[in-house]
């Protein structure tokens, strides 16, 4: 913990990386790990999703049942340190493989998130990209058990999340990408560092001269090149490491 309050003290623009490990202390199961959602549910791809209204309507039916974990929960101590991180001004950005919106309900800026995966508290439509509240698609979908397109252009409606198969978003990859190589201090909580492209943007920031500090409960594959590797929980290590920061 001490090692990581002092590379914390020294930086002046840390990436805070966050993956499925930051909002499992929220309750929310993650997905690769045994137990996870992927071992009780299969994943449904975008290009089945597009073709099939029998595939929609399964995955309308998940998402409103409450399948995946998302919905009620709230942000946990490891949410609350990185919002204390980006509002100090010692953070530059939070870049994250989650869907839930934990960092922006902790109080991290809109603006100071970038989602590589989406958002799962709304939907978009496909074609136009015009935004859709999920209380509304619900109580459509439970009327008539399916949901219509869109009423703008006709398009299929969808939740603002990244499935297999679809392409990642162009624009929070390029800003991804900026902030990993402006960072002095690529900070990783708690993803596998397992999926691709994403998992590329730490071994780019240490090969680009910062340092690289991973804080996840199983070893991932990139902690050979980090400077600090902590296999402890997200947010007490935070809370400790955070002590004393002005």
């Amino acid at each position: 913990m001490s090692e990581l309050n002092d590379l914390l003290r020294a930086s002046r623009r840390v990436l805070v990386f966050s993956g499925a490990g930051i909002s499992t202390e929220s309750g929310i199961p993650d997905f690769r790990s045994p137990g996870g959602v992927w071992s009780k549910i299969q994943p449904i791809y975008y290009q089945d999703f597009v073709a099939s209204e029998h595939t929609r309507r399964q995955a309308w039916r998940r998402r409103f049942s409450n399948a995946d974990g998302w919905v009620g929960a709230r942000p946990n101590r490891g949410h609350a340190a990185v919002a204390e991180l980006i509002h100090s001004g010692r953070a530059s950005v939070v870049v994250t493989q989650n869907v839930d919106n934990l960092h922006q309900t902790s109080g991290v800026p809109e603006e100071k998130v970038i989602e590589l995966h989406g958002n799962s508290t709304y939907a978009k439509c496909l074609k136009c990209h015009t935004r859709v509240e999920l209380d509304e698609l619900e109580r459509e979908f439970r009327e008539t058990n399916t949901v219509a397109p869109c009423k703008r252009c006709g398009g299929i409606i969808k939740t603002a999340t990244i499935s297999f198969g679809q392409q990642m978003p162009e624009l929070p990859m390029r800003r991804a990408q900026e902030e990993t190589l402006a960072c002095d201090l690529f900070l990783v909580l708690g993803s596998s560092l397992s999926v691709f492209p994403a998992a590329d943007f730490p071994v780019r920031a240490k090969n680009n001269g910062a340092k690289l500090v991973i804080v996840n409960r199983d070893p991932t594959p990139v902690d050979r090149l980090a400077d600090l590797v902590i296999h402890e929980g997200i947010g007490a290590t935070m809370e400790v490491a955070l002590e004393g920061l002005s």
